[in-house]
């Protein structure tokens, strides 16, 4: 068996209802004390705290805090 780790990729992600919304994320809000996202997946629902990841590819998607903080970790550019 083989094992492979994720290569490493930086990407641009804000917290819901704690930071301020990116110009990449405007327009896209359906606040309700939810958001309603539009993902390849399907429709996902980021709550107030959820990480809103734009991913390499400029998708987007919803992460909780926990999953965030276990997966990411912020650097300087």
């Amino acid at each position: 068996m083989k094992r492979y780790q994720k290569k490493p990729v930086v990407i641009d992600a804000f917290r819901f209802g704690i930071d301020d919304i990116p110009q990449w994320f405007v327009g896209q809000v359906n606040i309700d004390g939810f958001i309603e996202i539009e993902t390849l997946e399907g429709t996902m629902i980021a709550n107030h705290g959820d990480w809103i990841i734009k991913g390499v590819k400029g998708e987007i998607y919803p992460c909780k805090n926990d999953i965030f903080q276990e997966t990411y970790i912020e650097v300087e550019l």
